[in-house]
């Protein structure tokens, strides 16, 4: 792939960016790339700091690796540019490139796709709370990391723009898909019946729309660990005994813990009321993503308790 000279604008910006990250001791400039830059001299203008550069294209991903920058491979289907930094700061601090008390300068192209046209300061200590490489691979169990990141931005993404207009609560329970299918029954007719493998991939952008469509549907979907849509619409039937969960969550919570507790699947809800994605590990709630602001809150947590004196 040609590399894309860098215009006076750009060069401005990079200018800016260096400043700004020291007057204000950030880790490092993250530079969402649709095209290659000429990396060699990006990496000039941003003298001595850390760089990172988040493409979904691999020709932009060699060429930043070439050059010697970090690199975060973003997932291909279109997404907003919001939703692409969240994502990229994701994948930093999940391969430590950066820390959750980290602050960071974003460039990237809101208006023209090969032109930088503007920059952000990002405090990660308010955009991801209490995330750390550590939490996701604890998060991993049975299930592969890429399986469960995949699943989980599907989720968030699911709680924050519900579907035409309209808020949605859903259900995903990720791994373990054999027992799970025998601990659970058909609410509707399955979707996902009688197509191909290749054409139930989570990596697919059709199939995440489609999934998100589906949501608005009563019932889980079941999806394998190697992120593959296995049903959709099954009502679980795991035993809710033995169970810890706070005041106010409803039945689908209750039947994401259940599921998890009884089969070595990870359970992952959506709140209708709030957008509110929960994470079920071993019947606990181990983790609760906030989507605020179009932005992206993790909270860590051992357990979810009812108040004392309940």
């Amino acid at each position: 792939m040609k590399s894309v000279e860098l215009t006076t604008q750009v060069v401005t910006l990079l200018a800016a960016a260096r400043r700004i990250a020291l007057e204000n001791d950030a880790r490092a400039v993250v530079i969402l790339a649709d095209v290659a830059y000429e990396f060699h001299s990006v990496q000039r203008h941003l003298e001595r700091m850390k760089i990172v550069v988040a493409s979904s294209d691999e020709e932009v991903q060699k060429a930043a690796k070439s050059s010697g920058l970090h690199v975060v491979a973003l997932q291909p289907e279109v997404e907003t540019r919001q939703m692409q930094l969240s994502q990229t700061l994701l994948e930093a601090i999940a391969d430590d490139l950066l820390q959750t008390g980290d602050r960071v300068i974003a460039l990237y192209a809101s208006f023209e796709r090969d032109t930088i046209d503007t920059l952000s300061i990002v405090d990660l200590g308010d955009h991801l709370e209490k995330l750390t490489a550590r939490d996701l691979q604890r998060l991993e169990t049975q299930v592969p990391l890429p399986t469960l990141r995949s699943v989980v931005d599907l989720a968030v993404e699911i709680g924050r723009e519900g579907r035409e207009g309209k808020a949605v609560g859903t259900l995903f329970v990720v791994g373990d898909n054999r027992k799970t299918i025998k601990l659970s029954h058909e609410g509707v007719h399955d979707p996902f019946r009688g197509y191909p493998q290749r054409e139930r991939e989570l990596r697919d952008p059709r199939v995440r729309e489609s999934i998100k469509e589906l949501a608005q549907l009563d019932g889980a979907f079941i999806i394998s660990s190697d992120g593959v849509a296995i049903s959709a619409g099954r009502i679980l039937d795991a035993p809710a005994q033995g169970l810890t969960l706070s005041k106010g969550l409803g039945s689908r919570h209750w039947a994401a813990a259940a599921i998890s507790k009884v089969t070595r699947a990870v359970a992952i809800t959506v709140s209708e009321s709030t957008g509110t994605v929960r994470i079920f590990v071993g019947g606990k709630v181990v983790l609760r993503i906030e989507p605020l602001d179009r932005a992206m809150k993790w909270h860590d947590v051992d357990t979810e308790p009812p108040p004392v004196g309940e």
